[in-house]
Parts: C-alpha cells; structure tokens; sequence
C-alpha cells in the first residue's frame, strides 16, 4: 500500500457502525477496514465475512496493538470509551468514538487532556445528527439577527410514549454502561449547544417512573437512570432554557425546541427535520427553506479521514465539545440529588 493509504481497525460492530461507519469509510478514497473486534471472536468474524474484513482480532487491547491500524473506530458503549480512547492514542492511532463521549465529566477531561499530549493524532466523537441539515441555517439566522437578542429557549423532547412497563431494558438505563448520560438528553443538549453555546446554570428535577425492567436475560434490572427530567438553565449567551426529556409522556408533542427573541421566533421541529419562524411583523409562523449552500449533511467518516490527511479540522465533534456537553449531563444529577443550582464550568 502507497503512503496515503489509512488502514482502519473497528472496536464494536453495531448498529451504527453497520449503517454508518463501515458504509463512510469504504466510500473515502485508499481507505480500507483493516481489521475488527468484537463482543466475541465468532461475532467478530461474522461482520468481517460480511463486510470483507481481512483480521479480526481477539479482544481490543490486541486491535489496537496492531501495527497495520493507522486509525480506530470505538463502537461500543460509553463505559469502555474512556480506556480504549487513551490506550488508542498511547498506541499512535487516530481515533473516533461513538457518542455518548464517556461516563462522567472527569473521563472527558481526562480523555481531552491526553489527547493534547498526543497533537499529531486526530480524534473525534460522534456527533449528534439529527439536526446536521439545519444547524447552518439556524446559526445564519441567529448572527444575522433574525431573532434579535434571545430571551428564552424552550425544548421538549420526548422519546416514548406512555408509561410501558413490559418495555425491555435497554442498556441506557444502565448507570454502569452509561454512566450520568441520561437516555438521549445529551444529543438534544450538543445541538442547542452548536446554536446558542453553553449552559451557565443548571437547576434540575428528576424522577424514575418505572424503577425495575426486565433485560434480554429474564433478570430484573433496578433502575437508576431517569426516565423524567425537567432542567432550567442560565445560558452565557444571555437567554434562559427549560428542557423537559421524558420516556414516559402519552400524546405529548413532538420534538420541539422553539427560540423566542427580542425581534423573532424560531421553532425548531426535530422529528420532521424542518424550520419555522415569525418576526415581529408577522401574524404566524411560516416554514424556512433550507437554502442548498447550507444545508448540512452525514459527513463524519469523511470529516475524520480529511483531518488526518491535514485536509480540515474536526468540527462534529471535538472532545471539547464532548467534555461541555458531559458536564451539562453530569450537572444535571448532581443538581437534581443535591436540590441546588450547579454552576458551568465545573
């Protein structure tokens, strides 16, 4: 292989990293999936028959030894991020992972500052996507006015429906696997964060409606992740913010974050991938289009790739990015078990 050629060696081959990871790095040019581990070394060669991979190794301590990976790709689940991370960049590996960044706050700063000790190497997290093809627009909109100056933010975000019971356990709701990431909150808070920056405040109530689930395994699972949060923040751009997350809301609305300003609003719909706004002139809200010069795509196979060919640097996301919006997470319980307002950055 010619000099320009990246080999790279994926850690955890789910969901995502099938329908997304494998498919961007094959489309990048002299890139190639080198090799893979998995939970198991049969699981393991199972996606590299499916996919052509050359090696799969036996656990991830090997994956990352491998002298033939220029990069990795961390696929699996927050708890192991942190330690696969650091030992990727000790063994001179550029690294993705997935999102959520980590477990706790001190992770990210530890994740962050040992990558400082490494700036030759790239890293990158997973960014939150839902929101990639509007964010230009909003940002565009916010600088050039359109809202004036921002009073409130108002973002309700519900993932299921009403309370379900005999819904399994999933691994989110595992405080060991997830650490104080709270279900999606997390992704809502990185996309707010790329419009209006960062929380200054952060006051919370949480609550679990349902305290036990029953895994794939038939065990009981006590839950200890809310299903239920209500959050106000002080943001440092100068507006105050409510989220409302919730698993457990029957009929409530759909995703929403709207933007109230001095001189416009902005409703942000996030099931629908849609814009609406309205200024002061204005008797309702009308559908913005999203102009083809901003609108914003899946790229982060190729954002990766391009930064390690020195070709631009990593915007979706940074582990500095990573390191606020886990923070954010982690302020949100400590607020809600201590009763009292935490204070940003920690």
């Amino acid at each position: 292989m010619s000099a320009d050629n990246l080999n790279i060696g994926l850690i955890g081959a789910g969901g995502n990293t099938k329908l997304r990871h494998i498919p961007g790095f094959n489309s990048q040019e002299s890139v190639f999936i080198q090799s893979v581990c998995n939970r198991s070394k049969e699981s393991g060669q199972k996606v590299a028959d499916e996919y052509g991979i050359e090696v799969v190794h036996e656990n991830w301590v090997e994956l990352l030894e491998d002298p033939n990976n220029d990069a990795v790709c961390i696929g699996t689940w927050p708890y192991m991020h942190s330690n696969m991370v650091i030992s990727a960049l000790e063994n001179g590996k550029h690294v993705m992972t997935e999102a959520r960044m980590c477990t706790t706050a001190a992770e990210a700063h530890l994740m962050l500052e040992t990558s400082k000790m490494y700036p030759e190497l790239i890293t990158q997290i997973v960014p939150a996507p839902h929101t990639l093809n509007l964010d230009k627009t909003i940002k565009k909109l916010i600088s050039e006015g359109y809202l004036g100056d921002i009073i409130s933010i108002d973002a309700s975000v519900t993932q299921g429906g009403f309370i379900d019971k005999n819904k399994p356990f999933h691994w989110r709701q595992s405080r060991d696997l997830s650490g104080y990431n709270i279900m999606g909150l997390g992704i809502w808070y990185e996309a707010i964060m790329r419009w209006v920056g960062d929380a200054a405040t952060v006051q919370a109530l949480t609550k679990i409606n349902v305290p036990t689930r029953i895994d794939e395994d038939g065990n009981t699972q006590f839950i200890t992740v809310p299903d239920h949060v209500e959050i106000i923040c002080e943001m440092y751009s100068g507006p105050m913010m409510h989220i409302r997350f919730s698993d457990v809301l029957g009929h409530a609305s759909e995703d929403t974050i709207w933007l109230y300003g001095t001189e416009g609003t902005l409703k942000i719909d996030g099931t629908n991938r849609k814009i609406f706004g309205g200024r002061r002139s204005d008797t309702d809200l009308k559908e913005i289009a999203i102009k083809p010069d901003l609108q914003g795509d899946w790229r982060v196979e190729e954002e990766f790739i391009n930064a390690i060919r020195g070709q631009e640097k990593i915007t979706h996301t940074t582990f500095e990015d990573g390191v606020r919006y886990m923070e954010f997470i982690e302020a949100v319980t400590r607020s809600a078990q201590a009763g009292e307002k935490i204070h940003l950055p920690f």
